[in-house]
């Protein structure tokens, strides 16, 4: 699917469009087709169909990170998959409100989610957005907020001489090539980013979860944020904005935030008990998993892979536990074998620390059956095994 152009971004934000889209109402990929037919035979135009039908597609999509504010905003597919979800975006603009920040640069705005999060609550934001498609929806988007203004500009060129008191900024890692994973090919560069510290000590950034930590400052504060089991972002958060310094995790499940904060150890291996727990991703991502042994009173099952057990289990919102029913060598014929004598028909397949396509895995082990498994792939001590278990 190609990118959006400037003029593609127009026509979605006309008001003939929106008008079509609203009309449209919730999209059904399977009636679509009928619904441009009808659009069409009553008259509209066919490049105005097509962009409403994108306009109700997308919008749909968009409600899972934005609810019912969907309904107002302008989407392109690109921007609707790197947009900040607006619970998240809220947390990032209260920082700035803590902070007592009036005015944020928005270093590269996208769709404007974030720029939208603070100026309701009060802030002023000057919002940069290189691409010009982009910056046109996000304008959109932010026209009830006549303090938060969208700059079609290289951010890095001028901010520098911008009347702000904050910095706020999210740097592209994708690119028509893929995935950009070196911070040095960002853009804008981290580094880049990190050196307006000096003129802006109050600096936050939206980073991808699998950036290196040794890329980080270490005397910021960095947050990796989850939100019901989707590990989303890690937050890195400079001078006024920190709220506790090093390395945290924030679990946020079904609404609700969960803090875990601690120092970065391994953590000790021990004997597999009758307990497995998968620690959260935003846990495992910020290394913080030692932490979390400790908290929970349970050990590595192998020093070098993240899960964790236990002869007993504790609540938490940090991990998900498992009761082992039996351990094999991994092995398809004798995990399969395991499996149907159970009556399992379905299963739940994780793996972590072992070269195995869990899709390609399940064909291989037609099963048949009422009962339902979980089996986790890894290594006990080195050793690959196959653990047959059932959530807790």
């Amino acid at each position: 699917m190609g990118a959006m152009d400037a003029d593609a971004a127009r026509l979605a934000v006309s008001a003939e469009c929106r008008a079509l889209t609203d009309a449209i109402g919730e999209y059904d990929a399977k009636a679509s087709l009928s619904v441009g037919q009808r659009l069409r035979a009553e008259g509209a135009a066919p490049e105005l169909v097509a962009a409403a039908l994108t306009q109700a597609r997308l919008r749909s999509a968009g409600r899972a990170k934005f609810g019912e504010f969907a309904a107002g905003m302008a989407f392109s597919q690109e921007g609707l998959e790197q947009a900040t979800r607006l619970t998240v975006a809220a947390l990032h603009a209260r920082r700035y409100v803590e902070a007592g920040i009036g005015r944020v640069a928005d270093l590269t705005c996208g769709l404007g989610a974030d720029a939208m999060a603070l100026a309701a609550l009060g802030v002023g934001v000057v919002a940069f957005e290189r691409d010009e498609a982009t910056a046109l929806l996000a304008d959109h988007t932010l026209r009830h907020w006549p303090d938060a203004v969208v700059v079609h500009a290289d951010s890095m060129e001028t901010v520098r001489g911008l009347d702000v008191d904050g910095v706020f900024a999210d740097p592209a890692r994708r690119s028509g090539a893929g995935r950009r994973h070196s911070p040095s090919d960002y853009l804008p560069p981290l580094d880049s980013v990190l050196a307006l510290r000096e003129q802006f000590p109050a600096l936050g950034l939206k980073l991808g979860p699998g950036v290196p930590h040794d890329a980080l400052p270490v005397d910021a504060e960095c947050e990796w944020v989850s939100v019901d089991g989707d590990v989303v972002e890690a937050g890195v958060w400079c001078g006024p904005l920190v709220r506790r310094s090093g390395h945290s995790a924030l679990v946020i499940r079904d609404g609700v935030g969960h803090h875990l904060a601690g120092d970065l150890h391994r953590g000790e291996a021990r004997e597999l008990g009758e307990y497995v727990a998968e620690p959260d991703g935003a846990v495992i991502r910020s290394g913080l998993v030692g932490a979390l042994s400790d908290e929970l009173g349970a050990g590595l099952m192998d020093p070098t892979i993240a899960y964790l057990t236990a002869d007993a289990t504790s609540t938490s919102p940090f991990a998900r536990w498992f009761r082992v029913e039996e351990v094999l060598p991994l092995d398809v014929k004798k995990l399969a074998s395991a499996l149907r004598a159970r009556g399992v028909g379905t299963v739940e397949i994780k793996k972590r620390g072992v070269d195995v396509v869990p899709e390609r895995l399940r064909v291989q082990l037609k099963l048949r059956g009422s009962a339902s498994a979980t089996v986790i792939l890894s290594r006990v001590a080195g050793r690959r095994v196959a653990i047959i278990a059932q959530p807790v």
